[in-house]
């Protein structure tokens, strides 16, 4: 049944993209989208964005890793897979003891966060964990900050219990475009992601689903890779747009994959935001790297909420001093601020 929203939208051009809210897009539409002209695409997803969401505010969010390396997946990207560890150094860690996952979410808080992301480095969720991370989900519920998990494959039955124990948003990223996916991950299929975003979904969690730009990917796959995203019905709330860290000991790294041009990564977030209108489009991992102006125009281009603070999973981040900083340049606020 359509929404509200999509009762009262006035049919628009396809191409354009100018705020229907549709599920029928197609790749060669998209790709049609990444090859507009630099400045007309920009215009067009600043357009939009502003007809759904304030241009002004940005919705902080941190991340911790709660459960660090020994992961049993070959993504040639991560350092938190035990394939690696060798090289990148990273060891399996045991899962972080209750109070101390709240005394970072206080200080998250304290920071600014709204949103509180937390991620294990697991292949899937076992059913002996989920006790232990049901608490974490109360305990950080309880401060008043969303909360978000990044655990692996779910089984239903999993779902419905981090539903159960007040999880906001689960993230499992689909990475790339399913043509590109076994170029870059072999351990888990393309499909096996897809069930576990129907999981939570069916579950009622809100879906938070991106992928990497700069793995060697065209733009066929870019284009790929937001279709997939772009007719989820419905689209995702959360779509984290990342751009790849050459991580030293990954094979991305060892392949010597050519560093993505700031440009490209802008077009990514415009025309994510062009199909996905009401959706929260996050800038994610590459942040440190980018520099002010490119966050800039992301923004303008319709990306509306960040990681916040030093750390990700395992890599860096800018500072607290250097956002804030931005942040008073642009006259952003963070969305939860009056």
């Amino acid at each position: 049944m359509a929404t509200a929203l999509e009762q009262t939208s006035p049919p628009q051009d396809k191409l354009t993209g100018t705020g229907d809210i549709r599920h029928d897009w197609t790749r060669d539409e998209i790709a049609d989208l990444f090859s507009l002209p630099f400045m007309d695409l920009v215009h067009r997803a600043a357009t939009i964005h502003r007809q759904f969401h304030d241009p002004n505010k940005v919705q902080l969010s941190q991340l911790l890793s709660i459960k660090t390396g020994g992961c049993a997946e070959d993504c040639a990207y991560c350092p938190q897979s035990a394939k690696y560890a060798d090289e990148t150094g990273i060891k399996a860690d045991k899962l972080m003891a209750l109070q101390a996952v709240i005394e970072d979410a206080k200080a998250a808080k304290a920071g600014g966060a709204e949103r509180y992301c937390m991620g294990a480095a697991w292949t899937r969720l076992k059913d002996r964990d989920l006790p232990a991370i049901e608490d974490i989900v109360r305990e950080v519920k309880a401060l008043g900050l969303e909360t978000c998990m990044t655990l692996g494959m779910l089984e239903p039955h999993q779902a419905s219990r981090l539903k159960d124990a007040g999880l906001d948003y689960y993230n499992h990223n689909i990475d790339t475009s399913p043509d590109y996916y076994g170029e870059i991950i072999t351990t888990r299929t393309f499909a096996e992601r897809l069930d576990t975003l129907q999981h939570v979904r069916d579950a009622g969690i809100h879906v938070c689903t991106g992928g990497i730009i700069g793995m060697g990917e065209g733009l066929t796959d870019r284009a790929g890779m937001l279709e997939v995203l772009a007719t989820m019905t419905p689209h995702p709330e959360s779509v984290p747009i990342n751009m790849l860290v050459q991580v030293e000991g990954t094979p991305l790294a060892k392949a010597g994959t050519d560093k993505l041009d700031p440009l490209e990564f802008v077009r990514t977030i415009a025309v994510a935001r062009i199909t996905m209108p009401q959706t929260v489009v996050r800038l994610s991992a590459g942040r440190e790297s980018m520099s002010d102006e490119c966050q800039a125009l992301c923004f303008l281009a319709g990306a509306n909420s960040i990681f916040y603070g030093e750390k990700l999973l395992t890599t860096g981040n800018p500072d607290y001093s250097h956002d804030q900083a931005l942040f008073k340049k642009l006259g952003v606020t963070p969305a939860g601020a009056a």
